[in-house]
């Protein structure tokens, strides 16, 4: 009789009949391991772009939750992995007080602290329903469990954008504006799609340690979803290799970027010498004639009156306006209502050759917190950015039509991190103007951040971007989120650019937006319940 090979079990069962996952699943210090899992996965994200570390946290993340036998625990590993996630990928924001630290230095433990322990709820309520319904549906095992888990993973990601006004900074699907090819199917599926297909194909690993399935199965799962992300970028190649890089004929913009110190910004004693930078900046020589200047958001404060009732500082702007051309600025806007009551806007204008203002539009998605203050008469003290006044929200995304240049889509500040919500009903524009502000935080990851997130939009909606900071970054990007123009986080100075056309068709992201995410999730609880009954 020949010799049999008698192998050692991968593990071996324990009370309940189960055999146990990995000692990194049961070892101490869960909750700690958790928010290391989470601020691994921070370096994903842009700046630093480590894609791979994915395949750690997410893995990580579904091991410890092997061992949470209660809900409670559940939650609270999702919570301390979301905790780490965000304090470190939003620390900059605790920043924007240093700006007037002597007012605001009793807020800096709840901007470092407070927003990401909110924010976390968000991964706690995912891994508590990954656990409830893991044990509901009786999936103790095998494929449908990472798809279980990218498909509530990519659902609260959803709810952070919405809930409270949303906050939909820093989702996974980011992770891949650093990678050209991957982040064209941003134009089919949009930020929350590639979240999705980012947080599936990142947990597929976790099978590899699955001692109830066979290794075979296991290995063929973790390969599929690098075949997933590689065909997506084999036909995003492709993609790029069909763009023509056509640009709007007869448009050259110039992006002012005068490098402001935030605190010298609304600073009275220099607020001439800021507006006098920008002027010379805008009338410095370059190359091809420019056709139109752009400034940056709330460019031009109240000095002391507000620029539309200022025809002195209207005509200074109109001097170094190109003949026939704009000069588009932010500047903050206030109007008096029938009622009587002065209302104060942050807004973009555009100033012609004469001093005129010929288009004007008003932010509507607005910083709790920065531009006005939630639940004020509970709140009694001043908004960051607004001082002792709140702004007042605009009616929403619009398509602006101004002389000379193409229907435009404005946005101001963070109303470019909002997937699907930077155009308007109607008109469809040919290009995204996004105005802002970013010397609040310094040199740190926010602009960078920001940036990327806006690169983004362009992708999704096939339209091209032109933004324009105080201190950076400002940059023109085409509608494949490639970037044509630069100027880096904190340089002074001024870039010329062409403007990039807008592709001829919506993208399908673009025509249906949130509907593609929708068939994605639906597609994914298909497969959950299949994989449930062929168990």
């Amino acid at each position: 009789m020949a010799d049999t090979e008698v192998r050692e079990p991968r593990s071996l069962p324990d009370a309940s009949g189960r055999r146990p996952w990995p000692r990194f699943a049961k070892a101490g210090l869960p909750l700690g391991k958790a928010f290391g899992l989470g601020a691994l996965a921070v370096l994903a994200l842009p700046p630093a772009y480590i894609v791979p570390v994915l395949f750690a946290a997410f893995p990580g993340l579904l091991l410890l939750l092997e061992r949470a036998e209660r809900p409670r625990r559940a939650f609270a590993i999702g919570w301390w992995f979301g905790f780490g996630y965000f304090l470190i990928g939003l620390y900059w924001v605790s920043f924007a007080l240093f700006t007037d630290i002597a007012k605001f230095w009793w807020m800096v433990p709840f901007a470092v602290t407070g927003l990401p322990a909110l924010l976390a709820v968000f991964t706690g309520l995912t891994t508590l329903a990954f656990h409830l319904l893991s044990r509901r549906l009786s999936l103790d095992r095998g494929l449908a469990r990472p798809i279980l888990f990218a498909m509530l993973w990519t659902m609260f990601e959803l709810a952070r954008g919405y809930v409270l006004t949303g906050f939909p900074w820093n989702l996974i699907g980011y992770v891949w504006v650093g990678v050209p090819p991957v982040l064209q199917a941003a134009s089919l599926v949009g930020a929350y799609g590639l979240s999705l297909v980012t947080a599936l194909v990142a947990a597929l690993p976790v099978t590899l340690f699955d001692p109830h399935l066979p290794r075979r199965h296991a290995i063929a799962a973790t390969l599929t979803g690098f075949f997933i992300i590689t065909a997506t970028a084999v036909w995003g190649t492709a993609r790029l290799a069909g763009a023509d890089g056509a640009t709007v004929p007869g448009i050259t913009l110039r992006l002012v970027q005068p490098a402001i110190d935030q605190k010298l910004k609304w600073d009275p004693r220099e607020r001439e010498a800021n507006f006098q930078r920008h002027l010379d900046l805008s009338a410095t020589p370059g190359g091809a004639p420019v056709t139109h200047v752009i400034w940056a958001e709330t460019a031009v404060p109240p000095l002391p009156t507000f620029l539309e009732a200022d025809i002195g500082r209207r005509l200074a702007i109109a001097a170094v306006t190109p003949p026939d051309g704009l000069t588009i600025t932010g500047t903050p806007r206030a109007t008096r209502g029938t009622d009587g009551i002065v209302r104060y806007w942050n807004s973009l204008v555009a100033v012609d050759g004469s001093g005129n203002i010929t288009g004007a539009y008003d932010k509507f998605h607005l910083v709790p917190f920065g531009e006005y203050m939630p639940l004020r008469g509970w709140l009694p003290i001043d908004p960051i950015a607004a001082g002792s006044v709140d702004f007042s929200a605009g009616p929403g995304p619009a398509t602006l039509r101004l002389p000379g240049l193409p229907p435009v889509s404005p946005l101001i500040c963070y109303e470019g991190i909002f997937p699907g919500n930077v155009t308007g009903a109607g008109e469809r524009p040919q290009w995204l103007l996004s105005l802002t502000n970013d010397a609040w935080y310094g040199s740190t990851a926010g602009p960078h951040q920001h940036f990327a997130i806006t690169r983004m939009r362009a992708v999704e909606e096939g339209l091209p971007l032109v933004r324009v900071a105080n201190t950076g970054i400002s940059g023109v990007v085409d509608p494949y989120g490639r970037v044509t123009a630069f100027l880096p986080l904190g340089e002074r100075g001024t870039v010329d650019s062409l403007l990039p056309a807008a592709l001829d068709q919506p993208t399908p992201y673009g025509r249906w937006g949130a509907s593609m995410v929708v068939v994605m999730l639906m597609s994914c609880s298909l497969i959950v319940i299949l994989a449930r009954q062929t168990r």
